[in-house]
């Protein structure tokens, strides 16, 4: 859908969302005005969890404390009149919340799962114990948390909290589709990948946390207005458990699903109260809710998209849905990192690579020259996956260097190796599932791409339309997406690991034509790490063969594979003439 549509179409769905929420507030009695004022605001709450969670796939069982924050900065606000009111004080108390989410995220940078959730958990119980021992201000004075001109009414500030969640769920939107909301989805398939393709890891977790705890933190400013007087038990670090299971299984991460979950919270808890039901049952309910959308890897809001995608009419693809085209169309030739005169794309010299006593990589000397497609084969456990992760920095090498166009990289980390002209691919698939062919193509190339750019970068390897999602393709097809990302990123050299692995002969033969184009098509030069020899054949003007971690043989492929000692290290016996 071309982007003005897409806007006019948002812009009706916004419009009679608050035609809609104006007409609830117009038309319901006042107690289901109040509890409908507090799905609104567990919403916001839930778009908080839809951000760190759901996007970024970092587990937060802190977002109670965010609001508990929030709330507290909000009735501090209050006690000293800074004017303004709740139009003022809701996005200064998620300002308030944001050093304490940054601070949270440093855990994150090392921990993961199980024990990033002990730890975020501890946080609330943490700020849960100071904030009791401490009322709230202007608790012990009975003062309350008063609601400026035009939201004195439930009525009147339930259409503000619709409003700040509107507000809310657009700019989360718009940071969607920026580089950072990419880096975000991507950091929850593969962190390596996302290292890979010129993000740092640090960055992309740290600016989670902190817009999690910012929504979070407005989301506690919303509260103390509802309730005037907020004390520490509005904010049970139980609560935070809820909230993630909530999170989970309705798919928060889309507005529709963080609004759908913030009245499941609300009605769940009534029906079981009119019910004479004990409240904590709608735990059991949300954990078995939480349980049922983690197998299937989707929340509510997934499903409903996914079944609407399927209703509404498709718009013909302008390829053949074939896996590979022929090779050889013109594409336009792209800039890359240029190496210096005389300098090699990739020069590695002396790199070693130590697992405890085990000497995984020997002292190799490997050369890709500018212009090349060098090939890097050897029989299982030659050190060749040691060797390459060594070069793009995810191990720390023995010794020696690594030089990228003429520059030593070699104590730079994996990202800024990326952005210096080193990118790679990997073996298994780590395209993020949750973006569009052309979201991907965008991260990946780290600069904005047109259609016709993107077509190019994809003529002649796999045929995708830009909008298609990822998430609709075959592994293959990610594994090739994942290699024309790599390519458009215009680096100095791409270190490309088994792409043809999935695919038939055949395929594989046109794949091997097509990368022996790559450096006069696209500017870059190929390190190919394959078992498949007759790709290696068909692409490689040279190739280096490893065994046992060393260098047996290196030049070119006739040669190299006719030779005793490398055809001793594939077949594992002596070779006589």
């Amino acid at each position: 859908m071309p982007p003005a549509d897409r806007i006019v179409r948002w812009a009706g769905v916004a419009v009679g969302l608050c035609a809609l929420a104006y007409g609830l507030a117009a038309a319901l009695p006042a107690y289901w005005v109040f509890l409908a004022m507090s799905a609104v605001i567990s919403g916001v709450l839930l778009q908080s969890l839809g951000v760190v969670a759901g996007q970024a796939g970092m587990v937060s069982l802190c977002q109670m404390a965010f609001a508990a924050i929030g709330a507290w900065t909000t009735a501090q606000l209050n006690v000293w009149g800074v004017p303004g009111g709740l139009y003022l004080w809701a996005p200064l108390a998620g300002l308030a919340a944001v050093p304490f989410g940054l601070l949270i995220g440093l855990p994150a940078l090392r921990l993961r799962g199980v024990h990033l959730a002990i730890v975020t958990l501890g946080f609330a119980a943490t700020v849960d114990v100071v904030m009791a021992a401490n009322s709230f201000p202007g608790v012990s004075q009975g003062l309350v948390v008063g609601r400026p001109a035009g939201l004195s009414s439930d009525r009147q500030f339930f259409l503000f909290c619709c409003g700040v969640f509107a507000l809310v769920a657009v700019a989360l939107a718009m940071v969607r589709r920026t580089r950072l909301g990419a880096s975000w989805r991507a950091l929850r398939e593969s962190e390596r990948a996302t290292a890979a393709a010129g993000t740092g890891v640090p960055g992309a977790k740290l600016s989670a946390f902190a817009v999690s705890a910012f929504v979070a933190g407005v989301s506690g400013a919303l509260l103390a207005g509802q309730l005037a007087m907020v004390v520490s038990r509005n904010f049970d670090p139980g609560q935070s458990l809820v909230a993630y299971a909530v999170a989970v299984m309705a798919g928060a991460h889309h507005a529709e699903g963080a609004l759908l979950g913030g009245a499941l919270g609300v009605l769940v808890a009534e029906l079981l109260r009119r019910l004479g039901v004990p409240q904590q049952w709608a735990n059991v309910v949300f954990a078995v809710g939480a349980v049922q959308a983690m197998t299937q890897g989707s929340g509510i809001s997934d499903g409903l998209r996914a079944a609407l995608r399927k209703r509404l009419p498709r718009r013909a693809a302008p390829h053949a849905p074939a896996l590979l085209d022929e090779p050889g169309e013109d594409v336009a030739a792209e800039r890359t990192t240029a190496p210096a005169p005389g300098a090699a794309a990739l020069r590695v010299r002396g790199v070693s690579v130590r697992y405890g006593q085990v000497v995984a990589v020997d002292a190799v000397d490997l050369e890709v020259p500018a212009g090349a497609v060098h090939g890097l084969v050897g029989p299982n456990g030659a050190g060749k996956s040691s060797l390459v992760d060594a070069i793009s920095g995810f191990l720390p090498a023995g010794g020696g260097t690594v030089e990228v166009a003429g520059a030593e990289v070699t104590r730079l980390p994996v990202h800024r190796r990326a952005r210096a002209g080193l990118r790679r691919t990997f073996q298994q698939d780590r395209v993020p599932a949750g973006l569009s062919v052309r979201e991907y193509l965008r991260f990946a190339a780290r600069r904005s791409l047109s259609d016709a750019e993107i077509a190019g970068g994809l003529s002649g390897l796999v045929a995708v339309t830009p909008g298609e999602p990822i998430a609709g393709l075959d592994v293959g097809t990610r594994r090739l997406l994942e290699v024309a990302g790599a390519l458009l990123a215009r680096p100095a050299v791409a270190v490309l690991d088994e792409p043809a692995a999935g695919l038939g002969h055949a395929e594989s033969e046109r794949l091997g034509a097509w990368l022996r184009e790559v450096p006069a098509r696209h500017g870059t030069s190929v390190l190919l790490i394959e078992h498949d020899l007759d790709l290696v054949r068909a692409a490689c003007s040279r190739v280096t063969v490893l065994d046992f971690g060393r260098v047996i043989a290196e030049g070119p492929p006739a040669e190299v594979f006719a030779e005793a000692g490398v055809l001793r290290a594939y077949l594992g016996e002596e070779v006589t003439a």
